[in-house]
């Protein structure tokens, strides 16, 4: 108890709750990318509940993390080299994750720009999209993003409280976000796409950060920001069109 009344009265821990908190929702737009993706596959009766267990096996899962720290720290250690570099569990499950995120956000490219071509399997399979399969995916993204969290809060602050806090924070603003977000993508078919692309960068990233090469992760949303904003000034040009249009029309 006094040590988490010291906490609330020291300024550096309300520092560090800050940045924790905002790097931790950062972070967290990953994982929500690929979950309004995905859901928007399932039945409309569906969806809602979907990304609330998905975001809901988030929260426990980062939690269930934090009580095992001593161990997430250790994933960090190599356990072999190959190519000149010690790859450690944590880079396994990252360049796993990011084969997994690459792999799918290819395969709903090829369905989306060629809807017709079911000759493979694995393609024809993207449009019969289960909720449990859709909860098993989301569930495996979950796993990776959760560690790569951790480990970040870990390397940033101490306090498990701090933690705590952040990721309960985190996960709440993902569970306000996620339905908005999922309609904003089906609203508009080609921001699809756009989130696709984000995906596979990010999976490309995952990658390079398990073979040791690490990405910035500053520059990676800034350019995810900068693909947004030239998107949504797009979108504003073809609404302006389309009032032009029906304006001219009806006179």
């Amino acid at each position: 108890m006094d040590s988490i009344v010291a906490l609330v009265q020291d300024p550096a821990a309300w520092v560090a709750l800050v940045t924790l908190i905002v790097m931790e929702v950062v972070l967290g737009i990953d994982n929500l990318i690929f979950i309004s993706i995905l859901t928007n596959k399932l039945p409309p009766e569906h969806r809602v509940s979907a990304r609330r267990v998905g975001i809901g096996l988030a929260l426990v899962m980062r939690l269930a993390l934090l009580g095992t720290v001593a161990w997430i720290v250790q994933l960090t250690t190599p356990i072999f080299e190959a190519f000149g570099h010690g790859f450690s569990w944590k880079d396994l499950i990252l360049i796993a994750g990011g084969l997994f995120l690459v792999w799918k956000a290819t395969k709903e490219i090829h369905h989306s720009v060629d809807p017709e071509d079911h000759d493979e399997d694995f393609i024809a399979s993207s449009v019969t999209t289960t909720f449990t399969s859709a909860i098993g995916q989301i569930l495996l993204l979950d796993l990776v993003f959760s560690i790569d969290s951790i480990i970040t809060a870990v390397g940033m602050t101490p306090h498990l409280p701090i933690m705590v806090v952040a990721v309960l924070v985190a996960v709440t603003v993902m569970l306000l976000a996620a339905t908005p977000l999922a309609n904003f993508i089906e609203k508009n078919p080609t921001i699809v796409m756009l989130a696709l692309g984000f995906l596979l960068m990010i999976g490309t990233t995952l990658i390079a950060e398990g073979m040791g090469f690490h990405v910035p992760k500053g520059y990676i949303y800034a350019a995810m920001a900068f693909s947004a904003l030239v998107e949504l000034l797009n979108m504003l040009s073809r609404r302006a069109r389309r009032k032009t249009k029906t304006g001219s029309t009806a006179h």
